[in-house]
C-alpha cells in the first residue's frame, strides 16, 4: 500500500523541519514538498497533487484560508489540515468553511499529527472513492447482535441528564467490556464534549453535510475516541447549525452505530422535537430523570403519559438524580407516579462539580464515592437488562399520540 504523501506548507523553515521530524518514523506517510507561502502552496497542491496538505493559516501573501478555498476547488481530492497557533472557533469555522477537513492547534505531539493525518486521509479516500463510483461495501458484522439503544430524556433542564449519560456511557463499557458510542442530540446546546473535556472539530452537523448514500462508514471518521474507551459524537459547536441535521440524518446514524457497538447511548434535548419521537421509538431503553420538585414531577408525570400512549411504558426506567433529604420522598414520588425508582443516585454536588469542571468523569476518577457507585448500578441494571424484546402486534398506523406533533415544513 502507498504512504500518505503529504505536503507542509508554512513560511518558517524551523517548523517545517519539525513536523518533518514528527512524521519521520511513521512508515506509512511520506512528505513530497514543502511551500513557505500560500501562492507556492497553490502551485504544488495542483502539480504534485498529495494526499494531505498540512497548511499553516498565518503565511505571507495569500493565507492558509485563501490557498484553502483554492486548492479545495481547483483540487478537489487533496485534504487539508490547518495548523495554526489560534484555537478560537470562528478560526475554525473559517478553516472548515474553507475546505479544510481538521484544525490542529500548536503546539501538538507527533501522535496527535499522525493520528489526524490518518483519519483525515481515510476519509477523503472514502469520499474520493464514492464520487468515483468504486465505493467500498461496509463492513459485515457476521453473527453480532444489533446493539441496544439507551436514550436519556426529560422534558425539564438541569437535572445533570448530560453528566449523568457521559458518566453511564463510561460506566457501561468499563462494567460490560463491550463497546460503547455516545452521541450528543441535544442539538442546539449539547455539552458531552465539554464534560468528557474533549476538544472536537467535526460534529453531527459537519456529517450531516456529507453524502453518505454511497458509504455509510464514513461516520466512523466523525467519531471522537475518549481516553475511557468510548466513542462519541458530539453536538453542533453553535446551535444555528442544529437545522442541519434532519431527523432522516439521526435515524440512519443510528441505524448504523447499532451494528457497531453493543450500546448506543443518546442524550437527547428536552423537547418532543420529530428527531426525539423517532429515537424513542427506535430505544430500547429509556432513561427518564426525576427530581424532587413539584415542577420537575409534574412534567415527569406528563413524559410518562406521552410515553404510555405512545406503548414506550416497558422501556421506561426512573432515575431520581441528586437525592436530598429536604425534597419529596422517594416513597411519595414512587406512589404519585406509579412506579418505583430503578436507581436513586444521591446528591454530592463536591464530587459532581470538581468532575464537570475538570473534565473528569467521577466514574473513572471518584470511583469510591456513593454518587459513582450507585452510577455503575444503574450501568449494571441496563447492561444486563433483556436484550431482545418481542414487538407484539406491530403495525404500520401512525400512532394517535405523534399527530399532537406537527413537524410539517
Amino acid at each position: 500500500m502507498q504512504p500518505i504523501s503529504i505536503l507542509i506548507v508554512d513560511d518558517v523553515e524551523n517548523t517545517r523541519e519539525d513536523i518533518k521530524r514528527f512524521l519521520y518514523f511513521e512508515e506509512d506517510m511520506e512528505v513530497v514538498g514543502e511551500a513557505a507561502s500560500g501562492e507556492e502552496a497553490v502551485e504544488l497542491a495542483m502539480s504534485i497533487k498529495p494526499d494531505v496538505i498540512l497548511m499553516d493559516i498565518n503565511l505571507p501573501g495569500l493565507d492558509g484560508i485563501g490557498a484553502s478555498e483554492i486548492i479545495s476547488v481547483q483540487v478537489p481530492e487533496v485534504a487539508i489540515i490547518i495548523i495554526s497557533i489560534q484555537g478560537e472557533k470562528e478560526y475554525i469555522k473559517k478553516a472548515m468553511a474553507a475546505g479544510a477537513r481538521d484544525y490542529l492547534v500548536k503546539p501538538f505531539t507527533s501522535t496527535d499529527l499522525a493520528e489526524t493525518v490518518r483519519r483525515v486521509n481515510d476519509f477523503s479516500r472514502k469520499r474520493h472513492l464514492h464520487l468515483v463510483g468504486e465505493d467500498e461495501k461496509p463492513a459485515v458484522h457476521l453473527g453480532k447482535p444489533p446493539g441496544k439503544i439507551i436514550t436519556l430524556f426529560s422534558t425539564k433542564g438541569g437535572l445533570g441528564k448530560t453528566t449523568l449519560a457521559c458518566n453511564l456511557a463510561i460506566g457501561m463499557a468499563t462494567q460490560s467490556g463491550q463497546s460503547v458510542v455516545l452521541v450528543d442530540l441535544d442539538l442546539q446546546g449539547g455539552d458531552v464534549a465539554v464534560i468528557l473535556n474533549l476538544t472536537v472539530n467535526q460534529t453531527i452537523a459537519d456529517l450531516a453535510q456529507e453524502d453518505w448514500e454511497g458509504d455509510i462508514t464514513v461516520i466512523d471518521t466523525f467519531l471522537a475516541a475518549h481516553f475511557s474507551g468510548i466513542n462519541v459524537l458530539c453536538a453542533p459547536n453553535s446551535p444555528e447549525q442544529a437545522e442541519l441535521v434532519t431527523p432522516g440524518h439521526v435515524t440512519k446514524l443510528i441505524n448504523y452505530l447499532k451494528t457497531k457497538f453493543d450500546f448506543v447511548i443518546l442524550d437527547t434535548a428536552p423537547a418532543y422535537s420529530e428527531i426525539n419521537l423517532n429515537v424513542l421509538e427506535m430505544s430500547d431503553n429509556l432513561v427518564v430523570l426525576v427530581a424532587q420538585d413539584l415542577p420537575t414531577l409534574r412534567h415527569v408525570r406528563s413524559t410518562m403519559e406521552v410515553l404510555a400512549a405512545l406503548n414506550f411504558t416497558d422501556k421506561i426506567n426512573l432515575v431520581l438524580n441528586q437525592l436530598r433529604p429536604d425534597g419529596i420522598s422517594v416513597k411519595e414520588m414512587e406512589k404519585n407516579l406509579g412506579r418505583s425508582m430503578t436507581t436513586v443516585i444521591p446528591a454530592d454536588d463536591k464530587t459532581v462539580l470538581q468532575s464537570v469542571n475538570k473534565g473528569q468523569p467521577f466514574v473513572l476518577n471518584q470511583k469510591n464515592s456513593r454518587v459513582a457507585g450507585c452510577l455503575m448500578e444503574l450501568a449494571g441494571k441496563l447492561a444486563a437488562a433483556e436484550k431482545t424484546k418481542q414487538k407484539v402486534g406491530k403495525t404500520t398506523k401512525i400512532n394517535p399520540i405523534k399527530k399532537m406533533f406537527s413537524f410539517n415544513r
